[in-house]
């Protein structure tokens, strides 16, 4: 029997013939199937014969199938097949004891179906990037041919998929295929494709015109969102327009059921849970409305109502209407995504809605350029989730990571099996972003991210883009060198692409010597048909680095000019340290660590850059795959066809609910092994795996868990022992686990996979001489140029060793191995580098750009990865999940160095609080003292936020080096109302436990006895009560001690790479540089209004609603680039909570000096460096020690960031208020914040719905409000109007309608109640916020700005928030609308992204 690897066509002749077509030479390497024939011939005499035939007679050829007969034609023949292929069909010979020659196999086929692969055709798997298309066939013969040309090349061909197929086919069978034919599909298995095009349509908003249906009440929802803005400090709040086009409300609405008089029969929804149908569906008012959408050329719905998770009949019968209207795509949200959070997954059905179409004309039109339009050939997509689906199951939701999910499969099929089985990051580094992703043996999903914007629910894999590529520009901005955010894109494309682009990492790259212009395609200039150019590279980073030298040689620190190549080193350095910084965070956010990984790098850039990412995060080795340009492509080839099964669940995981979880299991595997033996996959070929959602009950922290590696007990669901998968995985992750708190699951899931992948099996022979050098080039390195030898990756063999550096070049990437690194050709042909160790790092204190650059990004890590410790190991919501902390970096005098994430009121705030410390305590700092502080007069913000400070000391220094610390919102400490944020409160005890400065760890022992009784102090106090959740206050406290400890790990390594004098100088640096770029804002402002003929003096004041006055007054030296911030005359300390701590103010100013930058600056102690701020003593900005604070925190710091920046003019105020709803009982307890209007500004309009300055928290889902919390809300939308009129109008505010189903107390504390958000340059001011109870008999009540009442089941809160402020007069006519930016360009994403976004959602 003939093994695989002899499958193909083969020609078997004492010598080739001349006048065969292309591909069909003579495959003499053969060898071994030669004597296997010889072998066979011996015993089968018709073979001898016709072997001895084609021995004597050079015209004749044979062909061998191994699984098909055997049969010969003439070289005249083969010139009639050239013109007329299907010749072949009836050309067939018959062997009588074939069976016996071959055994198993038939004794007749087609002849020209003998084409080598299992059924002698072709396998196509293709990425469509967004730059190239990278095509990988494996033809007749079981021989590989690959292919990389552009996506985009209207001029020569509609599709570049088909025309990778249709170049494929012509080379290999020797025939032109003109491209206006339709291809023949007799030659093709499948087609295997991952592609942009979902991903484009969302990115560019080309998709579908599409209208959505919703609820009654919540027209807006999707607009609103979660009512966070995406960055924090640009004041415009560029946010992604929704993907409908028309809303209609649907008269219809279901609730959980509570059991209150009057309620109806129950009904049982699919999660297990009741329900009430308070309004069924009213279809009839519904026709006229979808006929009405109909005649407006709609045809496209997505259908999102409150509670379909559970009960999908409602949308059930909205779809059905719809069909029958006429409607050609109806997407329901819970058949899109069965899950709970009507936000997330009304998103998903509106992408599905929007996209599907959009797919389905791609695919009808790809499928059009083949004959009988693929109707015999399998093709099939690949999918977010990492498995592929057929053609007619591809959904818009589901296809947005298609095409980077390909190279995860890719690696984890490859580099993993290939490594022994050790954790593998993938690094996809392309033109215009890297992807960073992680295998360990199972795919690692998440179940909610955003793309474009748009927040998606669905199974995706856990790929992170970071803004960060090949195309990436390079920048000069204050004395740092910036790379990214900004792309060059496909056109222009870098420098060297002769298009006019500008200076990018490729550039870079190119000047250094690591990319070789001969080694790539002449396909650049306008006309696409020149070579890379160096020279245009060289003249564009020259211009940068001019900047650069002018900066070094004129600037505060002067020092020698750099060389073009030492910037051009410097800008690569910068680019790997921004992408490390996401590895680092994917890794620590599971508890792992990255040096225990091997890096798998593909993508057209990344082999540049391999050695030295791996080598920065301690990997020691690097596996690059042979196909490594074109892995993605290889991926789809190796995939699995995957069908899944999902549905929503609300049972507690116990033995009581085991037997009712196995069925349903049970009944999704069923589902999907009946889809995938719908699709030909024998049952043998089918695999399940079962996955439970499960989450401690009262925390949102869900993990989706296997129990594969766990085998069910007697104690466990006949499916696995999810609860032990639970705990193993939580306990990782978290470093803790919750065992006397009950386990609920959410969803139940299972994942059906047909195993369908190629499975390349082919060696390497090994090689004993040395390998050729192609030639030798120069390439620069730290130091200076180096002879650099040049290899061809297609003439290296196994076994082959090359000492770097050198270079490794392939027709579509090029490997560059650094100096004290070593690469090997793996017996696969893949390449092994291993990393040498780091040369230790020659840095002075004296100030270098790039130095500078790279430490930014180091001590930005630092915080972060303190802040991972601290969420993995804290145990409260607020801080495991709601990410209300941050943790920072200080100097050895206090001052702030890097802090994250950036939550506005924290931003300086702590700097003060370390600052104290050092100036109160003195010499009382021992090594194993940690500080617990939180008063007002310290530093701090409000009670709440407990703040942890450890000085760090130093062999042989007497003070500290410097401080770690980390802040955190503790849930309660206490004082007269539970959450320890009450409206009323007039005294600063009121408030709860109050810490000055209280040593947590004394001498390395953690002093619980002191904190508890510290914490429960405030019991002592007529009507207040101390700390009621003390097990989570003292848990919490520990998390933030040993998030501080792995601060002072991180600084330790970095002290010992660098040294403590040179760490200590670049935190000096780092301060300085933020300095500068606050000097070069204030010198603009001043030269912009000297110009107009404008007063160098500014001013602002507005008012809070009690009359109380802010008033600022700005003094500008342009000269010196500094400003005097002056607070005289604002109003004076207050009874109430609204004073706001010295602190505050100085967070809302560096947040104020943030935004007026307007871009990416370090966030430190410098920022203030050029400001004086005066703030008098006694005032509201400045009040006593014993004052009440928790208003000022969350009312008067909106109020100062308005003043501040209505004194600069940069834009109308905002609603300047965050309408804090706080709802509780002896039973629950729920606290909110509310979005309103954005200000307008120059040359925008203000958002609507969306929170703004100070505040930035997300709003709890509307489905899970009514799941956990005795409300029904009515209504969630915009308030239409009460942005202030202008030439740019202000954003709108929203209407909140709460209904009680249970008595509890209300409490408000809001502002913008008397006085309006101010307009600018002739704007309208936006209106008054208003706060109404509505008492369910109907009686009307104005509750004011703040207030505490009791609420009845039946009673309505009606919040109106405020709008924002219009900008210019409102007779000016507003500019007309460009073409919709894109949002953004190069979009992040992933869990690393995701979870940023919730850090600054505070």
């Amino acid at each position: 029997m003939l093994t695989s690897q002899w499958q193909g066509l083969l020609f078997l002749a004492s010598s080739p013939t001349t006048g065969l077509p292309l591909g069909m030479s003579l495959l003499s390497s053969y060898e071994g199937l030669r004597q296997e024939i010889r072998r066979l011939a011996q015993e089968n005499e018709e073979l001898r014969q016709l072997v001895q035939l084609i021995q004597e007679n050079q015209e004749l050829k044979l062909v061998l199938r191994s699984r098909g007969s055997l049969g010969f034609y003439s070289s005249s023949f083969l010139a009639e097949v050239t013109t007329n292929p299907r010749l072949c069909r009836r050309k067939t010979i018959k062997f009588k004891d074939a069976e016996r020659g071959l055994p198993g196999l038939p004794a007749e086929e087609p002849l020209l179906d003998s084409m080598g692969s299992p059924e002698g055709r072709f396998h196509f798997a293709i990425d469509r990037g967004g730059t190239f298309t990278d095509v990988f066939a494996q033809c007749p013969g079981g021989h590989v041919r690959v292919l990389k040309l552009l996506s985009e090349d209207p001029a020569n061909y509609a599709d570049a998929p088909t025309e990778g197929i249709r170049r494929i086919l012509e080379q290999e069978g020797g025939v032109l295929l003109p491209r206006d034919r339709p291809l023949d599909t007799s030659r093709i298995a499948s087609i295997r494709m991952g592609t942009t095009v979902a991903t484009n349509a969302l990115l560019e908003r080309r998709g579908e015109r599409v209208a959505l249906l919703v609820t009654r009440g919540f027209r807006d929802l999707l607009h609103i969102g979660t009512q966070a803005r995406p960055d924090l400090f640009d004041l415009a709040v560029p946010m992604p327009e929704v993907l409908y086009e028309e809303v209609l409300e649907v008269e219809e609405r279901v609730v959980l059921y509570r059991g209150e008089p009057g309620a109806g029969s129950p009904v049982k929804g699919r999660t297990g849970d009741l329900l009430e149908i308070q309004q069924p569906v009213d279809l009839g008012a519904l026709r006229g409305k979808l006929e009405a959408l109909l005649s407006r050329g709609i045809r496209s719905l997505a259908v999102v109502l409150m509670h379909s998770y559970t009960w999908a009949q409602h949308e059930q019968q909205v779809g059905a209407l719809a069909w029958e209207l006429g409607f050609t795509h109806v997407s329901l949200s819970s058949e899109a995504m069965p899950m709970v959070r009507i936000v997330p997954r009304g998103h998903t059905a509106c992408a599905d809605a929007y996209l599907t179409p959009t797919i389905q004309r791609y695919v009808q039109g790809f499928s059009r350029g083949f004959q009988g339009q693929l109707k015999d050939v399998q093709v099939l997509f690949m999918r977010s989730d990492g498995g592929l689906a057929p053609m007619d199951a591809f959904s818009g939701s589901r296809a947005v990571l298609s095409g980077p999910a390909g190279g995860v499969v890719g690696y984890s099929a490859t580099t993993y099996q290939l490594e022994g089985g050790q954790p593998v990051i993938g690094f996809d580094m392309g033109g215009t972003s890297t992807d960073v992703s992680r295998y360990a043996g199972e795919f690692e999903h998440v179940f909610e991210a955003s793309t474009a914007g748009v927040t998606l629910q669905a199974p995706q894999l856990d790929i992170n883009t970071v803004a960060a590529g090949g195309g990436s520009r390079l920048f000069f901005r204050s004395g740092l060198f910036v790379v990214g955010p900004e792309s060059a894109g496909a056109h222009p494309g870098p420098a060297c692409y002769r298009k006019g682009g500008p200076v990018t990492v490729t550039d870079a790259n190119l000047v250094l010597g690591r990319l070789l212009p001969a080694s790539f395609p002449c396909i650049f200039g306008p006309g696409e048909d020149q070579p890379l150019s160096p020279e245009a590279s060289r003249e564009a980073l020259e211009a940068v680095a001019s900047e650069v030298n002018s900066f070094l040689t004129n600037g505060p620190y002067p020092a020698s000019p750099l060389s073009l190549e030492e910037v051009a080193m410097g800008f690569v350095r910068v680019a790997n340290e921004a992408m490390c910084r996401p590895i680092r965070a994917l890794t620590q956010a599971r508890g792992h660590d990255p040096s225990a990984h091997v890096l798998a790098c593909f993508g057209g850039a990344g082999g540049q850059h391999a050695c030295a990412i791996a080598r920065a995060l301690g990997m020691d080795t690097v596996h690059i795959h042979r196909h490594s340009g074109l892995l993605s492509a290889l991926g789809l080839a190796l995939a699995d066809v995957v069908h899944e099964a999902q549905e929503p669940c609300s049972l507690t995981y116990t033995p009581e609910s085991f037997v009712q979880l196995d069925q349903r299991l049970s009944s999704l595997e069923k589902q999907c092994v009946d889809a995938l033996r719908a699709q030909g996959f024998p049952r043998s070929q089918i695999s399940t795996e079962s996955f439970l959602h499960l989450r401690y009950q009262g925390t949102d922290c869900a993990l989706m868990v296997s129990a594969h590696q766990h085998p069910a007990t007697a104690h466990s669901p006949r499916a696995g022992d999810f609860g032990a998968a639970f705990v193993e995985r939580y306990m990782r992750e978290f470093g803790f686990i919750i065992p006397e708190r009950p386990v609920v699951v959410d969803d139940v899931r299972v994942r059906g996979t047909g195993r369908s992948g190629l499975r390349l099996e082919d060696t390497l022979k090994g090689q004993t001489g040395p390998p050729r050098v192609d030639k030798v080039t120069q390439c620069y390195f730290e130091g200076g140029y180096q002879e650099t030898p040049v290899y061809l990756l297609g003439e290296l063999g196994y076994g082959h060793q090359l000492q770097g550096p050198c270079l490794i070049i392939d027709s579509n990437s090029t490997i560059l191995v650094e100096p004290g690194c070593q690469a090997e050709v793996t017996e696969t042909g893949d390449i092994r580098i291993s990393v040498g160790a780091e040369a230790p790092s020659v840095a002075g204190t004296k100030l270098d750009p790039i130095q500078l650059s790279v430490f930014s990004h180091r001590f930005m890590s630092i915080a972060e990865q303190m802040g991972r410790i601290l969420q993995r190991t804290a145990i409260s919501t607020n801080i495991k999940e709601r990410l209300d902390f941050s943790c920072a970096l200080f100097g050895p005098d206090g001052g702030l160095v890097s802090n994250a994430p950036h939550i506005p009121v924290h931003l300086g705030a702590m700097q003060e609080t370390v600052q104290f410390q050092i100036q109160h305590l003195g010499a009382d700092l021992h090594p194993g003292d940690v500080l617990l502080s939180n008063h007002p007069s310290a530093g701090g913000s409000h009670l709440p936020d407990l703040t942890v400070i450890t000085p760090v000391f130093w062999p042989g220094q007497p003070r500290p080096v410097f401080y770690v610390a980390s802040r955190g919102h503790h849930a309660d400490i206490g004082g007269i109302t539970p959450g320890s944020m009450p409206p009323h409160s007039t005294t600063l005890q009121e408030e709860g436990a109050v810490f000055l400065s209280f040593k947590l760890v004394q001498g390395g022992v953690f002093q619980e006895e002191a904190v508890t009784e510290a914490l429960r102090a405030p019991g002592k106090i007529s009507g207040c009560s101390g700390t009621r959740n003390l097990h989570d206050n003292l848990s919490d406290l520990r998390a933030q001690v040993a998030a501080n400890q792995k601060g002072i790990q991180l600084v330790g390594e970095l002290i010992g790479q660098y040294g403590l004098d040179v760490v200590q100088a670049y935190m000096g640096h780092i301060q300085a540089n933020a300095e500068l770029a606050v000097r070069d804002m204030l010198r603009a402002f001043g030269a912009s209004r000297r110009a107009q003929g404008l007063p160098l003096e500014v001013s602002a004041e507005d008012h809070m609603d009690d009359g109380s006055p802010i008033r600022l007054h700005v003094q500008i030296d342009l000269s010196q680039g500094s400003a005097v911030f002056d607070f005289s005359g604002s109003g004076s300390e207050v009874f109430g909570n609204l004073n706001a701590p010295r602190a505050i103010t100085l967070s809302a100013l560096i947040y104020c000096l943030r935004c007026l930058v307007g871009r990416d600056i370090p966030l430190n102690q410098g920022c203030l460096a050029p400001v004086r701020v005066i703030i008098p003593k006694g005032s509201i900005l400045d009040p006593s020690p014993e004052a009440a604070v928790v208003g000022g925190n969350v009312l008067t710091s909106q109020r100062v960031v308005d003043v501040i920046l209505g004194a600069f003019g940069a834009c109308s105020a905002s609603q300047g208020c965050m309408n804090n709803v706080t709802l509780g009982n002896a039973r629950m307890g729920y606290y909110e914040t509310v979005a309103g209007g954005a200000g307008a500004g120059p040359g925008w309009h203000g958002r609507s719905g969306v929170h703004s300055h100070m505040t930035n928290t997300r709003i709890t889902d509307p489905e899970i409000l009514e799941s956990r919390y005795p409300v029904i809300l009515r209504r969630f939308e915009l308030r239409p109007g009460s942005g202030g009129r202008g030439r740019f109008r202000g954003g709108d505010g929203v209407v909140r309608e709460l209904v009680f189903r249970e008595e509890a107390l209300l409490s408000v504390l809001t502002e913008r109640r008397a006085f309006q958000p101010y307009g600018l340059h002739g704007g309208e001011p936006g209106a008054r916020g208003l706060n109404l109870l509505i008492r369910k008999h109907g009686r009307t009540v104005n509750l004011g700005g703040k207030t505490s009442v009791t609420v009845y089941p039946g009673d309505t809160f009606c919040l109106h928030t405020p709008g924002g402020g219009g900008y210019g007069d409102p007779e000016d006519p507003a500019p007309p609308p460009g073409s919709p930016p894109l949002f953004p360009a190069f979009p992040e994403r992933g869990s690393v992204y995701e979870y940023r976004r919730a850090q600054e959602a505070v």
